[in-house]
């Protein structure tokens, strides 16, 4: 099956074909995924709190995001491999900002994405695209944002905050952006947001009408117990099969009945005769 690109995303958008997209932050997760069909493999700046314990996004830095990019890219051999740009990053001049995202697709990723839609992150995603780089824009609740914000809040709750997004969005279009994460936008708003807009978006907490989803692959899996987001479905419940599993196995070792005969490698007849005679000289 051919890679995802950003030319097949577009093409998927223009068929209504719904895009399909998780994150991951390790390679053996990142072959399953791929295995499953996804789309749309994003080095979430989410491992902060999910893989390091961090309290917000704001504590994770390149060299971290490096390192997970490259494992998820070795990993994932159809899906776009998207990097998350993270804190920043990008935010204190455009020359610094397009290599850190050079340095993205260096480690292995086919574009990154960049949160904000104000004049200067315009420019950022414009002069990535001019040198090649591939960029998923983010709007609505803008994690790294999350202070000026004022903390986890709905976005684009009236018209007039819809329209703002919406013209945020068009101008991200504009500058080559390939798609947009909506993110805890009101169904309605993404709904009108998508519409007009010809690259797809990408909702997480944003409705049943954005042109794919996304999710933390932690919250799907209820693995990540600190919090579950309104708008994450638990597909499994990892945390309690985790704990089941490791709880019996601490019983088993504790027991001594792990490991059993079927676990353990033997010596031939021969070479055990040779022991016991050496034990037998020593004793």
């Amino acid at each position: 099956m051919s890679k995802v690109s950003v030319n097949s995303i577009q093409i998927m958008k223009n068929k209504n074909k719904k895009i399909t997209a998780l994150t991951a932050y390790d390679y053996s997760t990142a072959k399953i995924l791929d295995i499953a069909g996804i789309d749309m493999i994003l080095i979430g700046d989410s491992l902060a709190m999910v893989a390091l314990g961090y309290e917000t996004t704001h504590q994770v830095g390149m060299d971290e995001m490096l390192v997970f990019t490259k494992a998820v890219a070795n990993g994932a051999k159809r899906p776009m491999v998207v990097a998350d740009m993270p804190f920043m990053s990008y935010h204190s001049d455009i020359k610094t900002a397009v290599e850190n995202a050079g340095d993205f697709i260096r480690a292995g990723a086919k574009a990154v994405k960049i949160e904000g839609g104000t004049k200067y992150i315009v420019e950022v995603v414009k002069h990535c695209v001019d040198v090649g780089i591939p960029v998923l824009g983010h709007l609505g609740f803008t994690p790294q944002f999350l202070h000026t914000i004022g903390g986890y809040n709905i976005q684009g709750k009236s018209v007039e905050n819809t329209v703002k997004i919406l013209e945020q969005a068009q101008e991200l279009q504009e500058a080559g952006a390939f798609g947009i994460v909506l993110e805890m936008v009101p169904e309605e708003a993404s709904k009108y947001i998508t519409e007009n807009l010809k690259i797809p978006t990408i909702g997480i907490g944003a409705g049943r009408f954005c042109s794919g989803q996304i999710l933390v692959l932690d919250d799907l899996l209820g693995k990540y117990t600190d919090f579950t987001p309104k708008f994450a479905k638990k597909y499994a419940n990892l945390a309690d099969i985790t704990k089941t599993a490791v709880t019996a196995y601490v019983k088993e070792v504790e027991e001594n009945s792990f490991p059993s005969i079927e676990h353990v490698f033997n010596l031939d007849e021969q070479e055990k005769i040779r022991l016991e005679n050496i034990n037998n000289l020593k004793n």
